[in-house]
């Protein structure tokens, strides 16, 4: 006998602790991971490799992953992630030559990819199963996004924390690299406990998601439905007015985020005089950015009934962001305490304002898209920011020092925000029927830099966001 859909409530814990268990073992591997590596002997351009193959294996995997979900089902998709980042976890703690690092960064790029909307597709599958279509989303959407950044600035703490702590007692790093014959080390053990954590995660997906059943998946239909289902959500993202907003601000959203993570760390060391302390200082700046994610995402619903709509909460959020970009920019060459105060202000405005506006974009993606493409929406979403952000570094690393590369991310969001301003009243169908087109005139694209790039990818952190989990990350390094 099936039974009956999770009550919202019910949905929304489980949506909560689903969304820690997975990013808390990420959040854990941002601190020690390159210096893991360079404690390997591992050169700079060989670390470089290593990210480029997770950025890689993420983007080529990223819509087909999003289909196969729609496909078979939410649960072992997530399931198949948690075991993918457990298996690369594991080969990172423990690797010592290039070849065993870097199937490790590919396994977790194609771990991020396939958890890039699953979990997300089953909180509102689930809620509209049990409410109709109408059900409220925004806020168990801002709960998730809130657990997943505060997760992020967690397990950044206690990563960089973990290994620091073990180095206390004299002697303790070099016996335990002694006894595992290297294998170990101090710098190994955040990423191990993280492995320990993708067990528990697994196994709670497997007992506490359920979902109706599905027709047997076999070999020959997942190959023929899942490049279906990928080609319809492209289509509805091309004919969509309301979809293609939310997939351009996802785009703003990545140049933005591309900018702070290039840029910061560097400001961070000219502000502390050497490039060892800048390091400790970009680690609180990304943990307080995680911190300021989270916080916009709780109060995503508060500013969505001030703002009136969930569209006019995304033109607020975004214009908030945009805001602090322009005031980073603005400050970038003054040390004096008020303007390190107000470059302070901006970087809690830009992470603040990203989380806010997160909840309110899905949840009115999630309305507007059908239940059987919903994760492959999510990808969509998710490969415009990855793709973007790519773009956006490479224009960073060639304009000159100063303001105008923080002008360029502001300049994006501020143009994510514009769109959201440029349309008229128009239904939206419920989110279990199909998506008509769109009546709403063309949205106005992003302005691209004066020296535009070639599509190059530059090899972003191992947990750079992904959509159903872009912005509520908070920063991606």
């Amino acid at each position: 006998m099936t039974r009956p859909p999770l009550d919202p409530p019910a949905a929304c814990r489980r949506y909560v602790t689903v969304s820690v268990l997975f990013w808390l073992p990420l959040g854990l591997a941002i601190s020690p991971l390159v210096l893991l590596f360079t404690e390997r002997g591992m050169a700079l351009v060989a670390i470089t490799a290593f990210f480029a193959a997770h950025s890689l294996s993420a983007a080529v995997l990223e819509l087909p992953t999003g289909g196969l979900s729609d496909v078979v089902g939410r649960r072992r998709v997530l399931a198949a992630a948690g075991l993918l980042n457990l298996a690369a976890l594991t080969l990172v703690a423990l690797g010592t030559t290039p070849w065993v690092l870097a199937v490790g960064m590919t396994l977790m790029g194609a771990g991020r990819a396939l958890s890039s909307g699953p979990a997300e597709a089953w909180f509102v599958d689930t809620v509209q199963s049990h409410s109709g279509p109408g059900a409220e989303l925004r806020t168990g959407l801002a709960r998730g996004s809130s657990a997943t950044s505060a997760a992020l600035a967690a397990g950044t703490l206690l990563g960089g924390g973990l290994p620091w702590l073990f180095g206390l007692a004299p002697g303790l790093g070099t016996w335990l690299g002694e006894s595992t014959s290297g294998l170990v080390l101090p710098l190994s053990l955040p990423l191990l406990l993280g492995a320990a954590v993708e067990v528990v995660f697994v196994l709670y997906v497997l007992t506490a998601l359920p979902e109706p059943p599905r027709p047997p998946a076999t070999l020959r239909g997942v190959v023929r439905d899942v490049p279906a289902t990928v080609m319809a959500g492209l289509r509805l993202a091309g004919r969509d007015a309301l979809v293609r907003r939310v997939i351009l601000s996802a785009a703003a959203a990545g140049a933005a985020l591309a900018t702070l993570e290039l840029l910061t760390p560097g400001r961070a060391a000219g502000l502390t005089g050497t490039s060892e302390s800048g390091a400790v200082l970009f680690a609180g700046l990304a943990c307080a950015g995680f911190v300021c994610s989270a916080l916009g995402s709780h109060f995503a619903p508060f500013v969505a009934r001030l703002a009136g709509s969930g569209e006019r909460a995304v033109t607020t959020s975004l214009g908030i962001s945009a805001g602090g970009l322009l005031l980073l920019a603005a400050t970038v060459a003054a040390t004096s305490p008020v303007a390190l105060g107000l470059a302070a202000a901006g970087y809690v405005l830009v992470y603040f304002g990203l989380g806010s506006a997160g909840p309110s974009e899905n949840d009115l993606l999630h309305r507007r898209v059908a239940g059987s493409g919903r994760a492959t929406a999510l990808s969509t979403q998710s490969l415009a920011l990855q793709l973007t952000a790519a773009l956006a570094g490479l224009a960073v690393g060639i304009l000159p020092a100063g303001p105008l590369p923080w002008l360029l991310g502001g300049t994006a969001l501020l143009a994510g925000a514009l769109l959201w301003t440029r349309r008229r009243n128009e239904p939206v169908p419920p989110a279990g029927e199909a998506a008509r087109p769109a009546t709403t005139p063309e949205p106005a694209p992003l302005p691209e830099p004066a020296t535009a790039p070639q599509p190059q990818r530059v090899p972003p952190s191992p947990v750079a966001a992904p959509a159903g989990q872009r912005r509520e990350e908070g920063p991606s390094s």
